[in-house]
């Protein structure tokens, strides 16, 4: 009685630990691949103006990761004549092949205006 007991907690928590596994590489393989976005988005000239205390550039910024270090970004705090030139009145605004695009946007809305693929 005891041996089945075990037997049968061990394929519980190995049930689990296989459940838990199979959503991390679901969640894994769906993620939007913020990395080779960035990059198309800068050989594209996409570029995103804002500012450092703008909190949607801070969450635009948060959802690329590390991979913000590729996107083409004017800080109009620094840049005041840029964006003013740019017409820039409110952050983050994007220009997408001339177009302004005000507003935080998420990947896919990112991939869809200027074709980068995202997986």
């Amino acid at each position: 009685m005891k041996k089945t007991r075990i037997n049968k907690q061990k394929i519980i928590v190995v049930s689990v630990l296989i459940v838990i596994f199979a959503v991390f590489i679901i969640w894994y393989l769906t993620m939007p691949d913020y990395e080779n976005l960035a990059r198309c988005l800068s050989s594209n000239n996409v570029t995103m103006y804002g500012t450092e205390w703008c909190t949607h550039c801070k969450a635009q910024k948060k959802m690329f990761g590390d991979s913000f270090q590729y996107i083409n970004f004017v800080d109009c705090d620094i840049s005041k004549d840029v964006c003013e030139k740019e017409g820039i009145k409110g952050y983050p605004t994007w220009d997408i092949a001339g177009h302004k695009v005000a507003g935080e946007l998420e990947a896919e809305a990112l991939s869809k205006l200027t074709g980068c693929p995202i997986k």
